[in-house]
């Protein structure tokens, strides 16, 4: 052990001398998180215009969402192994120049298959950056810096969904809704000037030691997201014998999964991480959180427009709350986890969760934006605490020989619960509201499908919190 950490000293100080530019390297890494993260929530607001501008259905459109989503988490595990093989900085660099190119393509898409399949392009690269983010931090800065720069980035993270909704009205607004695609050419430019001039150089591997990719981990993952997502989406207002068999298809896959990681060489998850039952009550809540926060970005936008009779530009303000929160309470949330420790901020963080949502499933029409505003600045700065918390507690009980796996967990179980939030209550706004088609659907059922997910959302904190109680009182009954 005293090897291993003389070896990483060593390695912080030849970086060092390399890169005397920790800033301009984290700069850029906060950038790409930001881009990645910005994708998930920007096409959100657009979803009204997408319906109208293809007269499609709101479950179609839908796609626009979830194909990023479903591509990021059935890739963002592999190619965190994938930079350990062909270098983090060159894989970086590619997948910066993969979101962007594919940015462009979903900005001159006139057809929504084009679309959707420019959108899944967009994130193979929004997965490279978000897995291999947090993993070079640890060649960045030292040891005792860490926390503060994976605060950062959670940070960016948190900013980045929220912000999307504000930017995108705003954009939508003044130049159509191509416009919060092509927004990402100079940021992705700039991403990659900084990833490729102050990022450290790769270090390959002997040939014996380099790990390996896990093909058929890979594989048997990506399909059974694929079923899971579809079972939730296709069909409409009905959940048919094509949805029943497409959700069995992914249990059994999820099985088969398994089976085949136990007995990987170089599995694409490492299982050993769930024996510890705080790494796995710390990846529940953040599925079952991230669920909830995606709610806001799917049901919000409709709710706003369609109910309150809003604008795009107004539209996009209202939800401007969100990204002003998290930028407000994300780095003093670092600050209450330093000196209070992550058990009460994620407690804190849930029921801040909690009450939000149960606001939110309460509110008439009458209430208007200011109402709806209450609620979501409740949620957010829940969020933002929660998810800075819930970081920092998985990364200190992980192994620095591991950090690389267990970021790529957390991704996944990130977007496990996204792509749960754009599916199913996705699924349960429109069976609330009683119809798919959002365009010609009355205010009271737009609010009564809302005020009904909410409900459901604040239920899941609640589940969310009964599991950090549960854990934090296994842990004590461990101590004694």
């Amino acid at each position: 052990m005293k090897t291993l950490i003389d070896a990483q000293n060593l390695q912080t100080t030849e970086v060092s001398q390399e890169q005397p530019s920790t800033r301009w390297a984290l700069t850029g890494l906060s950038l790409s998180m930001l881009l990645s993260s910005l994708g998930i929530s920007i096409a959100n607001v657009a979803l009204p215009s997408l319906t109208r501008a293809f007269a499609a259905s709101f479950q179609e459109v839908q796609w626009v969402v979830l194909a990023y989503l479903l591509v990021i988490t059935a890739l963002i595990v592999g190619v965190g192994r994938m930079g350990d093989v062909v270098g983090r900085r060159l894989l970086l660099q590619a997948g910066i120049a993969i979101h962007t190119l594919a940015s462009i393509a979903c900005g001159v898409s006139t057809i929504l298959g084009v679309l959707i399949v420019s959108r899944a392009m967009q994130g193979v690269g929004a997965a490279i950056m978000m897995a291999l983010t947090m993993a070079f931090v640890g060649s960045i800065v030292p040891k005792e810096k860490t926390g503060n720069a994976m605060g950062l980035l959670g940070t960016m993270s948190a900013v980045g969904t929220a912000l999307g909704p504000s930017l995108g009205g705003l954009l939508i607004a003044g130049f159509g809704w191509r416009a919060i695609f092509l927004i990402n050419l100079p940021l992705g430019v700039l991403a990659f000037f900084l990833s490729r001039h102050h990022l450290p150089a790769d270090r390959k591997n002997a040939g014996d030691n380099r790990p390996r990719l896990d093909h058929a981990g890979t594989a048997l993952l990506t399909l059974t997201l694929s079923a899971y997502a579809l079972a939730m989406t296709l069909g409409r207002d009905r959940f048919g014998p094509l949805n029943v068999s497409l959700l069995l298809a992914s249990a059994a896959g999820v099985g088969l999964f398994l089976r085949v990681e136990m007995k990987a060489a170089f599995p694409l998850v490492q299982l050993s991480l769930f024996r510890d039952h705080r790494m796995s009550a710390n990846l529940a809540m953040s599925g079952l959180v991230s669920t909830v926060i995606m709610t806001t970005l799917v049901v919000g936008p409709f709710y706003l427009s369609r109910a309150l009779g809003l604008d795009a530009p107004l539209v996009g303000m209202t939800m401007s709350v969100g990204p002003l929160v998290a930028a407000l309470t994300g780095v003093p949330a670092g600050r209450f986890v330093d000196t209070m420790g992550t058990k009460r901020m994620t407690l804190a963080g849930l029921v801040g969760m909690a009450g939000g949502g149960f606001i939110l499933s309460m509110l008439p029409i009458t209430t208007g934006v200011g109402g709806y505003i209450a609620g979501l600045v409740i949620i957010t700065s829940g969020y933002a605490l929660f998810q800075t918390s819930n970081n920092t507690a998985v990364m200190t009980l992980t192994a620095p020989e591991h950090r690389g796996v267990t970021s790529g967990m957390l991704n996944l179980s990130r977007n496990l619960g996204l792509i749960t939030g754009a599916s199913v209550m996705g699924a349960v706004f429109s069976h609330a509201a009683g119809t798919n088609l959002m365009a010609p659907a009355a205010a009271a059922d737009i609010a009564a499908g809302m005020r009904f997910t909410f409900g459901i959302a604040a239920g899941l904190s609640i589940v969310s919190l009964a599991i950090a109680l549960a854990s934090s009182s296994l842990k004590k009954s461990h101590e004694n």
